[in-house]
């Protein structure tokens, strides 16, 4: 039988996926899909926690998996309270703060308690979860945005862009804690952070759309006219919200927030689609560029991840405007069950200590 296998979990809006991991090798995976019918029983989704258990561990049986063999469950870190990057072993502070959602109600929060509830049942088992979006490695001059009433916030992309920091100094018999990085995760929302010897001191909002414009976010707006545009009693404050993310940036202004019909209909022609497809390129670029400036000009690579990072066409246009600045290196899509497992697996070869949370 396998033994010290390691489970991993996360949970969307519509869906949880899960697989399981012997070592570094994925031996069973699976994307359950949960109707809007299922979900609607359910006022808080915290409350689905029960339901999306039992499925998880009704998939493992059909699978044959033993959960008994499982030693290590990772879940998908959810809004807790701003914490520095790393596998943290789930307790009972955190279980309340994912509870009561102290940085906000979010699917990813079930991750935690799932795991917690799973482990408990299994001898010897321990539940953690890893770098989940409110890390919050950032220097205090990068804290400023310039009115004592509003303070930049760490929200972005930490799992991923953690994960492919390890996996290029790894490639370059390097550790991520001795090089400079910028990374830039380009999918729904985009999230370019400046990683200096295993920290990201500096990063943009990319939940609240802050930074370049993304196929779903407006990204940073021109501050007077959004201002105007809130008094204007047009707008209710969930429009405006919407209209920075969500409803932003490709939807707003091509319907879709589907990068490739953008990057098809570019292809075809299309003028509008080309000059969208070159703005966000030339955004994305620029705060690339921000980030060289934050790390002193010293930089070890640029790295671009995430979906986009599959067009080619798009990382040429980004590359050509930043490669006088780095290396660039493409690690296209997002592995997000890979990277929770690689952060148990580093625990269970006693490579990395997990954190406490308090």
């Amino acid at each position: 039988m396998n033994k010290n296998l390691i489970l991993t979990i996360n949970p969307g809006s519509t869906s949880t996926k899960i697989a399981v991991f012997q070592g570094s090798n994925q031996i069973f995976m699976k994307n359950i899909t949960h109707s809007s019918e299922e979900l609607e029983p359910f006022k808080q989704i915290t409350d689905q926690y029960e339901f999306r258990k039992k499925i998880v561990l009704n998939e493992l049986e059909i699978a044959g998996i033993n959960i008994n063999d499982i030693s290590i469950i990772v879940g998908r870190g959810g809004l807790i309270k701003p914490i520095p990057g790393g596998i943290y072993e789930v307790n009972e502070k955190m279980c309340d703060d994912l509870f009561a959602g102290v940085m906000g109600q979010h699917a990813s929060n079930l991750g935690g308690l799932i795991a917690n509830d799973i482990a408990r049942s299994i001898p010897n088992a321990k539940a953690y979860i890893a770098d989940p979006v409110v890390v919050d490695e950032m220097q205090d001059i990068a804290r400023i945005a310039g009115h004592p009433a509003f303070e930049r916030v760490s929200i972005f992309h930490a799992l991923n862009q953690k994960a492919i920091a390890r996996t290029h100094a790894q490639s370059h018999n390097k550790s991520y804690e001795d090089m400079n990085l910028i990374i830039a995760h380009l999918g729904g929302g985009i999230s370019v952070g400046a990683h200096q010897k295993g920290k990201v001191i500096d990063v943009n909002n990319a939940l609240d759309g802050e930074g370049p414009f993304s196929p779903e976010r407006s990204g940073t707006l021109p501050a007077g006219a959004l201002a105007k545009a809130c008094f204007t009693g047009k707008y209710t404050y969930d429009e405006i919200k919407k209209m920075i993310t969500g409803k932003g940036g490709y939807v707003a202004y091509l319907g879709t927030n589907k990068a490739s019909e953008v990057e098809k209909a570019a292809q075809n022609g299309d003028s509008k689609a080309i000059l969208l497809q070159k703005a966000m390129a030339y955004q994305v670029a620029k705060e690339i560029g921000a980030m060289s400036t934050v790390l002193k000009g010293e930089v070890d690579a640029i790295i671009l991840t995430g979906g986009m990072a599959y067009n080619k066409t798009f990382v040429n246009l980004i590359t050509e405007r930043v490669s006088h600045l780095g290396e660039v290196f493409v690690y296209p899509g997002e592995d997000e069950m890979r990277a929770l497992a690689m952060n148990g697996l580093m625990v269970l070869n006693g490579e990395i200590q997990a954190k406490k949370y308090i």
